[in-house]
């Protein structure tokens, strides 16, 4: 019997796939439990729709994506600190640091998603932004006195 799975089941499969099972597991356990439902021509035909739909989403989403990727490597951030007599900052220079420099250049960015390296000293670094799944990019970062 074909059941289209709601949730991941060990050993079965995951959530969303189409799967064929023995009909008294299908009818007596993973319906009723609500962990799959029966794989009728509708219900399939249904679910080829939504996947088909959410790749659609997807595609969109990771094209969004690249578009401000691209935007973050065009844009440079340049950040000032106080700095001390051997040339070593006071502070370090953070993500929020990071993502609020590229707000103020149109570019939203979560502080969460800005990864960098330990910038201690004045000079220039490379951090990453992670815009969406699998897509990141390089954000040049410029670290000057005050």
């Amino acid at each position: 019997m074909k059941i289209i799975l709601k949730k991941e089941i060990a050993n079965l499969g995951e959530a969303g796939e189409v799967v064929e099972v023995k009909t008294g597991y299908a009818l007596n356990y993973l319906v009723p439990q609500g962990f799959a439902v029966v794989g009728t021509p509708a219900a399939l035909k249904q679910h080829e729709e939504t996947l088909r739909q959410r790749a659609h989403k997807e595609a969109k989403l990771v094209a969004d994506a690249q578009a401000l990727a691209a935007k973050i490597e065009a844009a440079s951030v340049a950040l000032t600190a106080k700095v001390g007599e051997s040339g070593k900052l006071y502070g370090a220079v953070t993500s929020s640091q990071v993502a609020e420099a590229l707000a103020a250049q149109g570019i939203d960015v979560d502080k969460r998603n800005v990864t960098l390296p330990e910038i201690k000293e004045t000079g220039e670094y490379e951090g990453k932004v992670k815009c969406y799944k699998g897509v990141f990019a390089t954000v040049k970062v410029t670290v000057t006195a005050e």
